[in-house]
C-alpha cells in the first residue's frame, strides 16, 4: 500500500481550504505557441484520512469549469477513496498571463498531464485509479483511455474503470452543424485557431448555479464566468476531430458508468426548467454514442438532473451518489472476476 507524504514540498495549500493542497505539473513550451503551460493536480486529504484501499478518484472538469467541487471530494473520501483532480493546461489554477483559456489544438496534448497526474495518483496511494469526468472532460479522457489501450492497455496502466457525467459526445444543436458545418469548423479552424466562434452567449446554466445568481454553488467566476469561455475555431476543430474519432469506435478497456439527466432545455434566459434538465448537452447524443466506448457500459438517466449531475439539486446529486456507489459496489466485484 502507497502513503501519501503530507509534507512533500512539491504539494502546497490550495485555494479551498484545509484539506486541498495543490501541486503544479510543468509541461514545456506550448505546441499552440502560447509559452510555458503547466497543469494543477489537486489532492484531497482530510486529517482523519486513513489508508484507502478503494481505487484513488482522479477527477477531470469540462469546458470554462475547474475543480471546485468539494462535495464530489468529500463523497469520495467518505467511501475510502482518495481523491485527486486535474486543472488541465490553460484552465483555472493552470492559466498563465496571455493564454487562451482552454485552447488546444489537438485533444491528445492533455495526455502529457494526464499521464503524469495518474503516475502520481498511483504512486502516492499504491491504488489503481478510477477516472471521474465532466461533459468535455469525459470525451478527453475517452479518448486517452483507448490511446492506452492501444498501447499496453488502461488496465495494465492502472485504471480501474471511468464514470462520465454528461459527456461531450456530439456537437449539439441543429443538424446542418454535424453536416455542412464540421467541414466549415475545419477549414476556417486550421487557418484561423484563435478566432472565436460568432454569435451570442447565453448565461442560463451558470445563473442555475452560482450563489450570487440562482444557484448554491460558490465558485470563481473569473475560472469559470457565467456565460462561459470564448469558443475559438481551432479548439473546436480539435472537438469534432475528437468526436469523429469517438464515432468510428473506441476501445477504452474498463468498465464505464455514463450518468446523464433525462431531458435537455436549451434557453437564452434561465427558468425553473433549467434547474431540473441539462442547458448545455442534447442528453439523446449521449445515449446514441454511449455504445461507442467498446466496454461494458451502464447509462445511468437521472431524473431533474443539470448538465453537471452533481451540481444538482441536493435530492437530484443524492440519487446520483446513490446510482454511482452501486456502480462502484458492482466493479469491484467485476475486477475481482
Amino acid at each position: 500500500m502507497g502513503t501519501t507524504d503530507r509534507t512533500d514540498e512539491q504539494w502546497r495549500s490550495d485555494v479551498l481550504g484545509t484539506g486541498y493542497q495543490q501541486r503544479t505539473l510543468p509541461l514545456g513550451t506550448d505546441p499552440d505557441g502560447e509559452g510555458e503551460v503547466v497543469a494543477t493536480l489537486v489532492r484531497y486529504l482530510p486529517e482523519s484520512a486513513a489508508p484507502a484501499a478503494e481505487p484513488t478518484v482522479l477527477y477531470l472538469h469540462g469546458f470554462t469549469d475547474y475543480f471546485f467541487q468539494e462535495h464530489l471530494a468529500e463523497h469520495f473520501a467518505a467511501r475510502g477513496h482518495r481523491f485527486y483532480a486535474l486543472d488541465l493546461r490553460k484552465c483555472g489554477r493552470s492559466r498563465r498571463e496571455g493564454q487562451s483559456a482552454h485552447y488546444v489544438s489537438d485533444l491528445a496534448l492533455y495526455d502529457a498531464e494526464l499521464n503524469e497526474a495518474l503516475r502520481i495518483a498511483r504512486a502516492e496511494t499504491g491504488n489503481d485509479v478510477l477516472i471521474v469526468a465532466h461533459s468535455t472532460g469525459g470525451l478527453i479522457a475517452a479518448l486517452w483511455l483507448d490511446r492506452l489501450e492501444a498501447t499496453g492497455g488502461a488496465a495494465a496502466a492502472g485504471v480501474a474503470g471511468v464514470v462520465l457525467n454528461s459527456p461531450w459526445f456530439d456537437l449539439q444543436g441543429p443538424a446542418y452543424y454535424r453536416t455542412v458545418g464540421t467541414p466549415v469548423i475545419n477549414a476556417v479552424g486550421r487557418f484561423r485557431a484563435f478566432a472565436q466562434l460568432p454569435g451570442g452567449v447565453s448565461t442560463a446554466y451558470g445563473d442555475s448555479l452560482h450563489h450570487t445568481r440562482r444557484g448554491e454553488w460558490d465558485y470563481n467566476l473569473d475560472w469559470k464566468p457565467l456565460a462561459g469561455e470564448p469558443v475559438r475555431l481551432g479548439w473546436l476543430r480539435a472537438i469534432r476531430q475528437g468526436q469523429a474519432r469517438l464515432h468510428q469506435g473506441l476501445a477504452i478497456g474498463v468498465p464505464a458508468l455514463i450518468l446523464r439527466s433525462r431531458l435537455t432545455k436549451f434557453a437564452r434566459e434561465h427558468s425553473p426548467a433549467v434547474d431540473v434538465a441539462d442547458a448545455v448537452l442534447d442528453v439523446r447524443q449521449i445515449q446514441r454514442w454511449a455504445g461507442c466506448l467498446g466496454e461494458r457500459t451502464t447509462i445511468v438517466p437521472i431524473d431533474g438532473a443539470r448538465h453537471d449531475v452533481f451540481l444538482s439539486s441536493e435530492a437530484v446529486r443524492a440519487n446520483a451518489f446513490t446510482e454511482t456507489d452501486s456502480w462502484l459496489d458492482w466493479l469491484a466485484t467485476y475486477r475481482k472476476g
